[in-house]
């Protein structure tokens, strides 16, 4: 196998004002993207990556997203973001900067697993070139509470391994709005509405 052209190793936690914390690293990464974006995430409940997202979009970055089916319908999941869905928690609560997108992307979804199975993957694959991957979910905790371990690589030939993972997840995936995330949105609206703002003081309180 050809050696990677560059790698860079990221280990976790940072102070949330370090300069060199991994969200901040992941933006960086994900603004450089041109033309495709492959993400594949266990846990995405990071706002400012979800606005870079939002970004992309507006300047013709295709992505294909795909989330852990557990994880994606829960109240702090970015994935509601990029389906243009705001959904409150057990509390009534909505989280704090919540920003659904006014042009939801169509691909975005869930991969059909087997029973008891996860979408365990924390990787993105940017341009076919770069790849971003490790124990690094896409959380304030694994940025500024856990020890992880953020892993870049340029490669393209790396790059194309992850993208056939991808593309294999892709196949049979449910994209968009399913019928189980709106009967979930339905019976939380009844009982609390549209939700109101979660206090700033308990903002960060996410995985």
């Amino acid at each position: 196998m050809v050696g990677p052209t560059r790698v860079e190793v990221l280990f976790a936690p940072h102070r949330r004002k370090d300069p060199n914390q991994g969200l901040d690293l992941l933006d960086q990464r994900l603004a450089a993207a041109r033309r495709r974006l492959d993400l594949s995430l266990f846990v995405f409940s990071a706002q400012e990556l979800a606005n870079r997202l939002a970004e992309l979009q507006q300047r013709g970055v295709a992505m294909r997203v795909l989330a852990d089916p557990g994880f994606a319908s829960r109240s702090f999941s970015e994935v509601l973001d990029l389906l243009g869905l705001s959904m409150p928690d057990r509390f009534c609560k909505l989280e704090q900067d919540n920003n659904p997108w006014r042009q939801p992307i169509q691909g975005v979804g869930t991969p059909r697993l087997a029973r008891g199975d996860k979408l365990h993957h924390k990787f993105a694959v940017i341009d076919g070139r770069t790849v971003i991957t490790g124990s690094f979910n896409w959380s304030p905790s694994a940025a500024h509470g856990n020890d992880e371990t953020l892993l870049i690589v340029e490669s393209s030939q790396l790059a194309g391994h992850f993208t056939r993972e991808q593309d294999r997840m892709w196949q049979g995936a449910e994209l968009g709005i399913t019928a189980r995330l709106q009967r979930k949105l339905e019976r939380i609206h009844r009982t609390c509405g549209r939700g109101t703002p979660r206090a700033q003081a308990s903002a960060n309180q996410q995985p």
